[in-house]
């Protein structure tokens, strides 16, 4: 019976671990989703929003999909890079951070109206990101990769969230 059982937490550690990975981020995604269906119709579309921004509808599958992508590259970087205390240790730490961050922009930006800081703390979401595809680079180069889709999103929301701060300029804090 003894002998079986390494093997048997070793299956359940490859498939509980990454689904653990990808339902972190996912969480986040939730509870932001809740607080931007509240205030679409009764504050987002009051703003004066660019003719290029994406119909809401396409929000929340591209959300879950980079969700689930950068679960899997935390995932790929905790399993290559010796968990927490190895040499994955700063890279997890950095996806920590920026996932705390992306967490936040939403209460910032729809739940406190807050334009300016919404676009202060994407920034920083930015540049956390790029930081964190740095690291990831150095312990497992596919989830590197597997987080500039990730980027280039937040690079794309971030020039949104600029525009909807600078037209709305009545509303800046």
């Amino acid at each position: 019976m003894s002998y079986s059982t390494p093997c048997v937490v070793s299956m359940m550690s490859d498939y509980l671990a990454p689904a653990a990975a990808i339902i972190l981020p996912n969480i986040g995604g939730l509870a932001a989703g809740y607080i931007t269906r509240g205030n679409i119709k009764t504050w987002y579309e009051g703003l004066k929003l660019p003719s290029w921004r994406p119909p809401n509808r396409i929000f929340p599958p591209v959300w879950t999909t980079l969700y689930c992508t950068m679960g899997y590259a935390s995932y790929l970087v905790w399993r290559d890079g010796g968990g927490f205390t190895g040499d994955a240790a700063l890279p997890l730490a950095a996806y920590g951070t920026q996932l705390a961050l992306n967490w936040a922009w939403t209460p910032i930006f729809f739940g406190a109206h807050s334009l300016k800081w919404g676009f202060a703390e994407i920034v920083c979401l930015w540049g956390s990101i790029a930081g964190t595809v740095y690291l990831f680079h150095g312990v497992n180069e596919k989830a590197a990769y597997m987080m500039l889709p990730y980027l280039g999103w937040v690079t794309f929301a971030t020039a949104l969230t600029f525009r909807i701060w600078r037209d709305n300029s009545e509303k800046k804090e």
